[in-house]
């Protein structure tokens, strides 16, 4: 193998595949030496080295230096495979350390192929995959269309090739969305403190400002909406909840919760619990469609949120107090004690620490075993009882949806003709009788429903406009009266 070369193959690898130098120099020595062995034999002591000026190879066996004669006959084209293998090996390694030092960070690239499963996006020196459980739900992608996500893996595939896994689906996507949009966040005027995210239907981002003079919601939404409309079209469509960051839990926690109104919030640091107390109005509207609301806030607020009325406060303290009073050990100040640091159940107390109850409660290591142990056991008869009623209220249902069928045929059963008139009015009041099921049925998720238009209609008049928080009420008592009016129409 002639030294020039190798200093030119050398050079040009480093030159266009930043490739480094030492790396290719070791990878020809260790070629150019399993070579050697295979001809002189593996057991054989055989070490070459390559002159970093002038390429000049020298190579030893047990100590004698072998001549340039013996060093061609190694096999130059063995070699030359094993060099183009380590090349592609220091490509891949090159790629991976590029994309590793992405992740989290949002790339640009063409989708080649979107078969309605995973869709390929050439970014360039690499073909990333974008899985169908990272895209948005709901979202179209097609061929030859640009498209925007974050680097979510990086792990080498099969040979010499580098797997990139993009997502749209995760919370710091939105991040960077903001990120590009406002620059304010990068001058570090404004501060996104935590995202909470459910893809493709609503995003809550709590911000805040170090600056008093400047407000970080109007910032992030922009003059007439125009950043928060530009990054919900990236989205798209998904709503965007902004809300004021505060480093106090009862000030963030109804925050979190807007456009709902919150009375009063309790925290239970123990369990990390915060009970929150709402007008029977608010109720639904704090809750959200499906629990989506108070799910995004806890996630926001790092808080596991159980929102009720005070009557619902009252009842469950009530229920506890009497409840934990009846486990033998537990006197009615201790019970009072324990419900007053948030535990209201059997499986609350099932999971309190021991040396914590051992510090409240004055009782021994033993006694707070056999409680927390009897504790299990009601909460594992409570979880049982409550299944066996959901299971028999589900066989009601099923028989009073059958009912109705079966009442002509035993009406019959003394073979008495019924009048015509009485056929038709029985028919029209069994119809009557299902309408009323339906309708009883869809009254629920309707009302559940409400919220979700309210914070929708809210959502799109921020996109609009820079509305204050007392329009924002306004606008949310409106919409209440409107679907209750409705509902009563």
């Amino acid at each position: 193998m002639n030294p020039q070369d190798i200093l030119r193959y050398v050079d040009s690898l480093h030159r266009d595949k930043n490739i480094d130098p030492e790396l290719l120099f070791q990878a020809i020595e260790s070629a150019l030496q399993s070579a050697a062995k295979k001809q002189y034999g593996e057991e054989s002591d055989v070490i070459v080295s390559i002159s970093r000026d002038n390429g000049a190879i020298a190579a030893t066996l047990a100590g004698e230096p072998l001549g340039d004669d013996q060093i061609g006959r190694i096999g130059a084209q063995t070699a030359k495979q094993v060099i183009i293998q380590k090349v592609r090996e220091a490509e891949r390694d090159a790629l991976m350390l590029e994309y590793r030092d992405q992740i989290g960070e949002i790339v640009s690239g063409m989708i080649g192929r979107a078969d309605g499963g995973v869709a390929t996006v050439n970014l360039g020196n690499v073909e990333a995959i974008l899985p169908r459980s990272e895209q948005i739900p709901g979202e179209s992608l097609h061929a030859n269309e640009r498209v925007r996500a974050i680097v979510f893996e990086v792990r080498p595939s099969g040979g010499n090739r580098v797997r990139v896994v993009l997502s749209r689906t995760r919370p710091q996507f939105v991040q960077r969305l903001f990120e590009q949009e406002i620059p304010e966040l990068n001058d570090g005027v404004i501060a996104i403190k935590s995202i909470s995210r459910e893809p493709g239907y609503r995003s809550k981002v709590a911000v805040s400002s170090d600056d008093q003079q400047v407000d970080p919601i109007s910032v992030c939404v922009g003059y007439r909406g125009s950043r928060i409309k530009a990054v919900r079209e990236e989205l798209a469509g998904e709503h965007i909840d902004v809300v004021r960051y505060d480093n106090d839990p009862e000030v963030l926690i109804p925050n979190a919760l807007q456009p709902a109104e919150v009375d009063q919030v309790l925290l239970c640091d123990m369990i990390g619990r915060a009970i929150v107390l709402v007008q029977e109005d608010q109720l639904s509207l704090a809750i959200g469609r499906r629990g989506q609301n108070v799910r995004l806030a806890s996630k926001l607020c790092g808080w596991d949120i159980e929102i009720m009325t005070n009557a619902e406060l009252e009842e469950q303290i009530e229920r506890a107090v009497g409840g934990f009073s009846q486990i033998p050990g537990i006197t009615e100040e201790i019970a009072q004690s324990l419900v007053e640091q948030g535990y209201l159940s059997y499986d609350d107390l099932s999971v309190i620490e021991p040396d914590l109850f051992m510090e409240m409660s004055g009782l021994s290591e033993e006694e707070v075993d056999r409680i927390v142990e009897t504790a299990e056991a009601k909460a594992e008869e409570a979880e049982q009882a409550a299944a066996e009623e959901r299971r028999v209220r589900r066989d009601q249902e099923k028989s009073d949806q059958a009912a109705p069928a079966k009442e002509p045929a035993e009406g019959n059963a003394g073979g008495e003709e019924a009048p015509l008139e009485e056929a038709v009015a029985e028919a029209t009041g069994t119809e009557a009788a299902a309408e009323s099921e339906e309708a009883a049925a869809e009254e629920q998720p309707v009302a559940d429903e409400a919220p979700e238009a309210e914070s929708e209609e809210t959502t799109a008049e921020v996109a609009e406009s820079e509305p204050t928080e007392t329009e924002v009420v306004a606008e949310t008592a409106e919409s209440s009266e409107a679907d209750v009016n409705k509902q009563d129409g």
